[in-house]
């Protein structure tokens, strides 16, 4: 897998949390860069680790599924990319809050992050680089979603639902390229 393909998954894996940093800034007053920080820690180490189960627990499963990982893969990304086009035009609002207690930024860390399981078990299949690979997807959530709480607090519901569109896409276009590659298409 190479370098942009990375980048991208790891965009598109952090839209979510994106989306609930735009929520959490337009609750904000003022929203300091060590909020914004704060939350962009939240959101990316947990963006982080799960693809990390996830490979753990897809290395361990490897040889009973090796023969369609593809199809996997595909399907994997091609759900969660759909899901996340499906919310982007979803007319329910989400309630935001401008606490950062601990409970309620694990909850949301954790239900931004599940996909990244998904794809962690992705990687296993694809035999990708995890270190790496996690550390871009930390970073990349990390910075995304402190522009987040920025972006919120400044700009508004505005952008949430197209940033959620632009992360699905991503998502279904990565799982469409491998399953392509491996049939030999691409």
């Amino acid at each position: 897998m190479t370098l942009l393909n990375l980048f991208l998954i790891a965009v598109g894996l952090s839209m979510d949390a994106f989306a609930v940093s735009v929520c959490k800034g337009l609750a904000l007053e003022k929203a300091p860069i060590k909020r914004a920080l704060l939350a962009g820690a939240w959101f990316g180490s947990f963006q982080a680790l799960m693809p990390l189960a996830g490979y753990l627990l897809g290395r361990r499963l490897e040889k009973l599924i090796a023969p369609i990982d593809h199809w996997i893969a595909f399907v994997l990304l091609a759900l969660i990319g759909t899901n996340m086009i499906k919310e982007a035009f979803s007319k329910e609002e989400e309630k935001a809050s401008c606490t950062m207690y601990f409970r309620e930024m694990l909850l949301l860390a954790v239900a931004t992050s599940i996909d990244a399981l998904a794809v962690g078990i992705t990687f296993a299949f694809l035999r990708v680089d995890i270190l790496p690979a996690v550390g871009l997807i930390g970073i990349t959530t990390l910075l995304l979603s402190a522009v987040g709480i920025k972006a919120g607090n400044l700009f508004g519901r505005r952008y949430k639902s197209k940033a959620e569109l632009a992360g699905g896409i991503l998502l279904v276009l990565m799982g469409t390229k491998i399953l392509l590659e491996h049939l030999d298409i691409l």
